[in-house]
């Protein structure tokens, strides 16, 4: 469309050739030495979140058939006629269309008289892989869907495994250090799960430099965590000590494992031959290292603390 301008953006201007036969001539400029930028690295697969997808599934239908609620209520079950054996406890007994909470006990659910007393530790992470009834499964499985795949696909399956099951046992940890005397089960993902949503918060903080509209992003992070908060705080029988453990230290994880390279900062391995490395960049920024160490630090205390009350048979409430 139009004239073409004699001056191109790629090419430079143009320069008229003395010769009736410009084919004969070869540029004379050397071409500039290109450094590649720090390309974004290829989204990692995300295969570990929907394999604890379908765990989390398997393990209620296992529960469920542990159950086995027609053997005691006989017809009383919920949908007994439909799926017999896996059918659910009555609702005065389980609302939420899930097993009796002594199949709980029984598969791992968490219970601060066997943690304590008992000195059964791997409750802390057998119960984060059960669940109380279907609603709850289905609460906990779409949120890990919509969170904990993006993070997978960002991150990579070895740092989200390790947060995942580094916040569900820290809000296992929360959940019996505040349970009362009473006996009461605790099961679920749910402490993993705002885990992950912790450490979304802090890897927008540590990587704040990077982000664009990062005020609204931080927004409306702030605004999921405090919504998920209230939810569990309105609903009977749900363990909210697990989750405000869960989301600490899933905030914390994130300043560790969760870290992005500063923009502008280049791998050795895209660096020509003869480039001044003097004015490289590093790889992260002076307030990233400081919030690596101090949450590094925070995280060991607060796991030695934790361990060390709940096998001392204290409780913080």
């Amino acid at each position: 469309m139009g004239k073409k301008s004699e001056f191109d953006v790629e090419k430079g201007p143009h320069r008229p050739s003395s010769s009736p036969s410009p084919r004969h001539h070869k540029h004379r400029y050397p071409s500039p030495i290109r450094m590649p930028p720090p390309t974004s690295h290829d989204q990692w697969f995300p295969w570990l979140m929907p394999m604890i997808f379908l765990v989390n599934i398997a393990a209620f239908i296992y529960t469920m058939y542990v159950n086995n609620c027609p053997s005691r209520e006989g017809n009383n079950c919920v949908f007994s006629s439909l799926i017999g054996r896996f059918s659910f406890e009555p609702f005065k007994t389980n609302p939420m269309l899930g097993p009796s909470s002594t199949t709980l006990q029984q598969l791992g659910g968490l219970e601060r008289k066997l943690v304590v007393d008992d000195k059964e530790s791997w409750r802390l992470v057998s119960c984060i892989w059960l669940h109380a009834g279907a609603l709850h499964l289905a609460t906990n499985m779409l949120s890990l869907l919509v969170v904990a795949i993006s993070l997978e696909q960002e991150f990579g399956f070895l740092k989200i495994g390790v947060l995942y099951v580094l916040s569900g046992i820290g809000g296992s940890l929360m959940s019996t250090l505040s349970t009362s005397g009473h006996a009461s089960i605790s099961v679920g993902a749910s402490g993993a799960l705002f885990g992950l949503l912790g450490a979304m918060l802090s890897e927008l903080i540590s990587n704040w430099t990077i982000y664009a509209n990062k005020c609204r992003a931080l927004t409306i992070l702030v605004i999921v965590v405090v919504f998920n908060m209230a939810i569990g705080m309105a609903l009977p029988r749900v363990d909210n000590s697990a989750h405000f453990g869960g989301l600490i230290a899933g905030f914390l994880l994130g300043f560790v494992l969760l870290v992005r390279p500063q923009y502008g900062y280049v791998s050795r391995r895209y660096i020509p031959a003869g480039y001044d490395l003097k004015r490289k960049k590093s790889k992260y920024k002076l307030y990233q290292y400081f919030l690596w160490i101090v949450a590094l630090l925070l995280l060991l205390a607060g796991f030695a603390i934790g361990f060390a009350e709940v096998f001392n048979g204290q409780k913080i409430i």
